[in-house]
């Protein structure tokens, strides 16, 4: 029935668009009965891996406040993007929706018009909504969205500092973009500090100005921790003498994988690989440590606004959702940034916070996802979530209660003019085993078994005990993409540079996978076996 919703959905939304100025997210959502309107925070990362948080070990990286949310909230151990590219990732939380079904499927091409945002129908339900921080939806675009009744914003993705040209820390220069300071409900105002620490003041005077009783949304989306990674003068090279080291790449250690697709070999040489990253000879272990301590601002800002709501008395009633909006890869597979359907990509924290609602303590391994979160929060706030939504709730979830849930979780990613080392990408992502398939390039599909291969380096999909399970898992991915009216790709325009280089006289084109050299016989033999399968 939601792919029929949802359909209905965008026949009326493309009438009303047509003949009236009326947008149907004017409709109001179903209360849910006997539940109580929270407060909401929202916590938005940018590039925010799921393994660069205290709670889970880190070796070096302290993020008390962070992990405070945890251990007084519940851990959703296996969260994930649909779409690991912020633009898309950041819709999808704000809709509800798969990328396919949205429509942003890049950093570059203008928002469609007739998108319903989810605080639309907690304003129309009577919320106080704000939103501050990061909006990356359309561009360059930093004017006020629908649903906000107040609105602080920048253009694309703005600076950590506002120095016009470059700053030196501790005499290194660093060169920087030059700051659009902030769209402050449709006011132009300077940039005068280091941004996350200004975004945080931001929405902690929105907070404390607030007068009424009404249940608030503060949506808080921040740049941090976005390459190119830059602490505050407070945290840098706090952790310079901490080891880091390179994973081993299937370029540089073919031993240690077994078919790596021939795209990711060749992807090491290229602006997103190791090799050649940014077009620069660039140390990825100081990048990793300046992206630790770049998230020790935002941990910090978490702490701020928890002390706030707990010295004001609302920390009991509102709900915290931190989360990131996709992972980031710092050498894993040779790779570098995100994109891609691997662990380090598209798996992402998220903790949520709400003593009155949810017990201490907990942790789940259910598959969620950044297309849940708007219905989550909707419940949250006692409405309905609306058919059209490709996500669902897990709010239950977060109570102890055993209900109903997905068993594996699609993943997309569509191929960009922009970047065209990455090829188009779905994927199925269940609790221990992952699927991957490509479209439109030469290349071998992959299967995981997470459990007992976390760092996904061998490649299964050729191994005859898992034909079955392969042959399952495509075939649930095609009715994954069915049920959500996914089957067809969305194309954009092509905008934006193209970054197709690779370092000269760098790692060579990798060779076709071995399972693709055959006789004239052996093809004949392999084709006959798969028609005797059929007629089977």
């Amino acid at each position: 029935m939601k792919a029929q919703h949802r359909t209905l959905f965008v026949l009326l939304l493309a009438v009303a668009m047509t003949w009236t100025s009326v947008s149907f997210a004017a409709s109001r959502l179903k209360r849910i009965k006997g539940v109580k309107p929270r407060n909401i925070l929202v916590i938005l990362t940018d590039d925010h891996r799921w393994d660069t948080v205290g709670y889970m070990g880190h070796p070096f990286l302290k993020t008390p406040n962070i992990d405070r949310l945890a251990k007084n909230g519940i851990i959703m151990d296996n969260a994930f993007v649909t779409t690991s590219l912020c633009s898309p990732s950041r819709a999808s939380i704000l809709t509800g929706l798969y990328a396919h079904n949205h429509q942003v499927v890049d950093n570059y091409n203008p928002i469609p018009k007739g998108l319903t945002w989810f605080p639309e129908y907690m304003q129309k339900s009577g919320y106080e909504t704000a939103f501050v921080g990061k909006w990356h939806m359309g561009g360059d675009v930093d004017d006020p969205q629908p649903g906000f009744d107040h609105w602080i914003s920048f253009k694309g993705q703005g600076v950590y500092w506002p120095h016009k040209e470059g700053l030196k820390v501790k005499g290194r220069y660093v060169p920087q973009a030059v700051s659009t300071g902030y769209n402050i409900n449709g006011k132009k105002v300077p940039q005068k500090d280091y941004m996350t620490d200004e975004l945080t003041d931001f929405a902690l005077d929105w907070l404390g100005d607030r007068k009424g009783k009404k249940p608030f949304l503060m949506y808080l989306s921040h740049k941090a921790v976005h390459a190119d990674f830059l602490p505050p003068n407070r945290h840098a090279y706090k952790y310079d003498k901490e080891k880091f080291e390179i994973p081993p790449a299937p370029a540089s250690h073919p031993e240690l994988f077994k078919d790596a697709p021939m795209w990711v070999q060749n992807q090491h040489n290229s602006r997103h690989g190791t090799e050649f990253a940014y077009y620069e000879n660039l140390d990825i272990a100081k990048y990793y440590r300046r992206y630790c301590e770049t998230i020790l601002s935002v941990d910090e800002s978490t702490g701020r606004l928890m002390d706030f709501l707990e010295e004001s008395g609302q920390l009991e009633d509102t709900f915290i959702l931190y989360m990131g909006d996709n992972g980031f890869l710092f050498g894993e597979h040779g790779l570098i940034d995100k994109r891609n359907a691997y662990e380090e990509s598209i798996r992402v924290p998220l903790v949520m916070h709400c003593p009155g609602l949810i017990p201490a303590g907990q942790r789940s391994s259910k598959v969620v996802a950044n297309i849940d979160v708007a219905p989550t929060l909707l419940e949250a706030a006692g409405l309905q979530t609306p058919d059209y939504m490709d996500g669902e709730s897990f709010l239950k979830i977060t109570q102890g209660v055993d209900i109903p849930w997905r068993d594996y979780l699609l993943y997309e990613y569509y191929w960009e003019r922009n970047y065209p080392h990455t090829p188009t990408t779905h994927a199925v992502r269940g609790e221990r085993y992952k699927y991957i398939r490509y479209h439109g390039v030469w290349d071998v599909a992959e299967l995981y078994d997470l459990k007992e291969d976390p760092k996904e380096r061998t490649n299964l999909i050729h191994d005859p005990t898992h034909a079955d399970r392969i042959a399952g898992l495509n075939k649930r991915l095609f009715e994954l993409l069915e049920e959500s009216d996914g089957l067809e790709m969305p194309i954009a325009k092509d905008r934006g540079h193209q970054f197709l280089h690779r370092r000269k006289g760098g790692t060579k084109a990798a060779k076709f996978p071995q399972d693709f050299y055959k006789t004239p016989e052996e093809l004949q033999g392999v084709f006959q076996k798969k028609d005797a399968e059929k007629k089977k």
